[in-house]
């Protein structure tokens, strides 16, 4: 068959496919079964990998393959996303209607286009003369991530416009909302729940973390759906109505609400907010209210925008929805950061169309503020129609049986003990599981044992690989290991490995830092290392010992002696030690070297000769102070290559600047 006749071939493949994709997603009133439209995409699959030079980007068979990314880049919207301002009380849209007329300078009744508020993902389509170009989530408004790989593979977004009785523009931002339906909901958590992965808390967030998944195949597999609502900048085509832009948008291919509807007077938006409400388990998606615009777009040009909302529209939202339910038990949960987390076991309950069977119940202080007790018969709310809460008892129910919760003095993963932190728990040892991602990102940190390259990524991927169950195992890692890991090659595989064998030569300061001990930061780890000479004579300290140092007060006196008191903190420890760690002792010499000891130093710009965090390490060491910014009581301003505004405000204050070489003679180098 001729090149030509073959293109022409695919050309009509590929139109029959969006067809059908237009009937199937948009219309939801499919011409063809899934046999025959599964004959048709493999014909054209067939044909594109024979004639791959055929191949195009707005093909159907490309809406998955695009290599995982590192990171997604920023994506400026052209025109604006904004947010809506909330009603939750008919008062609030009466005045809203009152505030449009006034603004309008009419009494007539003003048309509004209502529909329902989707809780999903919004995201920024671009087109040009038909095409997808990119796709971007909303982000701050202003700026958001171009996530267009991972859109491609919604199959309701049309990589091609549909040919109507309108040309397409030049170029045009579409505006919808990526939502996951409640059955792949959930579907993907009891897929996730065999596999023992966590379970996702509502739709919303299933939504929003797939769409945000960096390996595009991911996304592909969880089946999101989206609605389209609006336009943003258009080159090439007017409108005059909200109306015109969704019924053009739906003849264009979009997927627009079958629900939505023009509303006038605004007795109408009324009678469509109840309509939705009655409907809302059975729509098979989750809202949390309606979103009511203006429909005329003079109008809306005319009424203009506040900073982050249009005067022209209004998310009226519903109450959040309760139910009664049972509690069974009480279970404590371990957060990344150590935090312990009451969780209520409830008999299943319906809230928002959503089977419930946990809600939080936050810390030990709501617990007892709220009186919960464990076989109470309680309120659940989804707070916001998101997150599952316990809202009350119905004390009047109870028949005695019920019994008062209290939080564990040990952690229920690593026995290690449990401190309260302000209204939370906190487990206070360095080998639990629950949170040993947090424990090393923290260790490898600058300020702590500086190991380059051992980012979040591959953290994640050295606990759940079973490579690295506490820090210790840090300094275990072999190159070949590391190498067979996901994106890392052997080059990369090799650097980590310099990294944590250069990790091994470090300050006390620094290495009391990196163990994560509570309230004990980069100040007080110096204050420690100023006044103990190693580990040993830290651990053996007592609480007296500690109060007598400036700057240390009860509660961090406290928390150190409880951390050197775990014993699984010791053992991590010393297995740090044993694997070539090499703690520099401090010789406590203050007030020996003149020029530095009693002053006060500011650093600013890039020293080359030695690190910032030594070079301020050393003052302190020599009797002298390292502060951050310049004031009246500074004495010395070290400035680096391309000193900041430090270096003006010194001049302007008489502050004497001196350079990096003149401060390594200062301080005997």
């Amino acid at each position: 068959m001729a090149i030509k006749n073959i293109k022409e071939k695919i050309e009509k493949l590929r139109e029959e496919i969006n067809y059908h994709n237009y009937r199937y997603y948009v219309l939801d009133d499919p011409e063809v079964s899934d046999a025959e439209y599964d004959a048709l995409f493999r014909e054209l699959k067939k044909l594109e990998e024979r004639y791959p030079e055929l191949v195009t980007p707005d093909s159907p068979t490309q809406r998955v393959g695009a290599l995982p990314l590192e990171e997604f880049p920023k994506f400026t919207h052209s025109s604006q996303m904004l947010s809506l301002e909330d009603a939750f009380e008919e008062k609030d849209v009466l005045d809203f209607d009152e505030r449009i007329k006034r603004l309008l300078k009419t009494s007539d009744d003003i048309s509004y286009i209502a529909e329902p508020k989707i809780d999903g993902l919004a995201v920024n389509l671009v087109y040009e003369n038909g095409t997808f170009i990119c796709g971007a989530t909303r982000g701050d408004g202003t700026t958001g991530e171009d996530i267009t790989a991972n859109l491609k593979t919604v199959k309701a977004i049309p990589l091609k416009m549909m040919k109507s009785d309108r040309s397409f523009p030049q170029r045009i931002e579409i505006r919808g909302e990526v939502y996951m339906s409640l059955k792949e909901f959930s579907n993907l958590n009891k897929l996730r729940e065999k596999k023992r992965e966590p379970l996702f808390a509502n739709p919303r967030n299933a939504a929003a973390g797939s769409a945000r998944q960096l390996d595009s195949k991911i996304i592909a597999e969880r089946n999101l759906n989206v609605f389209f609502y609006g336009v943003g900048e258009k080159r090439g085509v007017d409108f005059k109505t909200q109306w015109e832009i969704l019924e053009t948008l739906k003849k264009w291919g979009f997927r627009i609400n079958p629900e939505v509807k023009r509303c006038k007077p605004i007795d109408e938006v009324f009678r469509f907010y109840e309509r939705i409400k009655e409907k809302r388990e059975k729509l098979g998606y989750e809202i949390d209210g309606i979103v009511i615009k203006v429909d005329s777009l003079e109008f809306q040009e005319r009424l203009g925008v506040r900073t982050r909302s249009p005067r022209w529209a209004l998310a009226f939202k519903y109450e959040p929805q309760q139910a009664a339910t049972q509690i069974e038990e009480i279970r404590v949960q371990v957060g990344r950061t150590g935090a312990l987390t009451p969780v209520a076991i409830l008999k299943p309950v319906r809230v928002g169309g959503v089977e419930v069977s946990r809600a939080t119940l936050h810390n030990m202080d709501e617990i007892e503020r709220k009186d919960v007790r464990e076989g109470d018969t309680v309120i659940i709310q989804r707070a916001g129609d998101v997150i599952p809460e316990v809202l009350k008892p119905l004390v009047e129910k109870r028949n005695g049986r019920e019994k008062k919760f209290k939080m564990p003095d040990k952690c229920p993963v690593c026995s290690s003990t449990v401190v309260k932190d302000g209204a939370v728990h906190r487990c206070t040892g360095i080998s639990c599981s629950a949170q040993i991602k947090e424990l090393i990102r923290h260790f490898a940190s600058r300020g702590a044992m500086d190991i380059e390259g051992l980012g979040e990524k591959l953290v994640d991927q050295l606990v759940e690989k079973g490579l690295v169950k506490n820090i210790a195992d840090i300094y275990s890692l072999r190159k070949e290991e590391l190498a067979g890991l996901e994106r890392m090659a052997e080059k990369s595989a090799q650097n980590i490995v310099d990294a944590i064998e250069r990790s091994k030569g470090i300050s006390f300061e620094r290495f009391l830092y990196a163990m994560g001990i509570r309230l004990v930061g980069e100040f007080v780890s110096k204050l420690l290392a100023r006044n103990f000479k190693n580990i040993d004579e830290l651990k053996n300290t007592t609480e007296e010992e500690l109060l007598k140092i400036e700057g240390i007060g009860p509660e961090v006196a406290a928390s150190v002696i409880n951390f050197f008191q775990q014993k699984g903190n010791l053992e991590v420890i010393r297995k740090i030690l044993d694997k070539g760690v090499r703690i520099e002792e401090v010789t406590k010499r203050a007030g020996v070297r003149e020029g530095v000891s009693g002053k006060n130093f500011v650093f600013t710009g890039t020293l080359n000769s030695i690190k910032r965090d030594e070079a301020e390490r050393k003052v302190e060491e020599l009797g002298g102070k390292a502060s951050s910014s310049v004031s009246r009581n500074t004495d010395c301003v070290v400035a680096g290559e391309e000193p900041g505004s430090k270096v003006k405000k010194a001049e302007e204050l008489g502050v004497r600047i001196i350079s990096e070489e003149e401060f390594l003679k200062l301080i005997g180098r």
